[in-house]
């Protein structure tokens, strides 16, 4: 049985700048709910929480359609860090 477990965000940090602050992964939706890309933004209250899975789904889109994300460090994180 699958737990539907939303409590994680997707945070990025830029790689070599320690200075930058870190962004975080707003999942873009139809109004059907089909996933349609992701944007990142600085405000972690607006990021969007999600499951395991919706989190690898917003990283391998990331990783696949943004230009310049070779230059992050992407991960997971629990909505309390």
């Amino acid at each position: 049985m699958e737990s539907n477990d939303q409590r994680y965000l997707v945070q990025q940090n830029k790689i070599g700048d320690s200075s930058k602050p870190p962004v975080f992964a707003r999942v873009m939706r139809s109004k059907e709910g089909v996933f349609e890309g992701v944007s990142f933004i600085k405000n972690k209250e607006k990021a969007t929480v999600m499951t395991i899975a919706q989190a690898e789904e917003a990283i391998a889109w990331a990783a696949k359609k943004k230009a310049g994300a070779q230059e992050y460090a992407t991960k997971i994180i629990c909505v309390g860090q």
